[in-house]
């Protein structure tokens, strides 16, 4: 029997926070808006074209949430690491680009970043 990993569910603050955030960082677009599920959640389904897997988005106002740092992210691949990160600097966003001195470290070492979304889930970008 066939099996694939469909989608990640994360709890965010502010859902149209997070959805913005994710579309202009990540390069997402949003599948699908649910309003009221059944538990009273609203979500958001997120997917980077040409990509299998979804990014559930789950706001729920009775809910607050505490990301505990370095526990969780989500890892996304670009072409060109260091145009995406001169991208991401021109953003208009509070952005947290690790390392701060990427430009001098991607000279000679890993070229691996992290930004951090507005609720303090990090997001791992690698080059393809």
């Amino acid at each position: 029997m066939p099996v694939t990993f469909d989608h990640t569910r994360i709890r965010v603050s502010n859902l149209e926070k997070s959805i913005d955030w994710y579309c202009q960082t990540c390069g997402f677009k949003v599948l699908k808006r649910t309003d009221k599920s059944p538990s009273g959640n609203q979500l958001a389904h997120l997917q980077i074209p040409g990509s299998a897997h979804n990014l559930e988005l789950t706001h729920s106002p009775d809910y607050e949430v505490k990301v505990p740092e370095d526990l969780v992210h989500t890892c996304i691949r670009v072409d060109d690491i260091i145009e995406y990160c001169n991208m991401l600097e021109g953003l208009d966003l509070t952005l947290d680009l690790w390392p701060s001195d990427w430009r001098e470290k991607f000279k000679d070492g890993k070229k691996m970043a992290f930004i951090t979304d507005p609720d303090g889930y990090e997001v791992e970008i690698l080059e393809h």
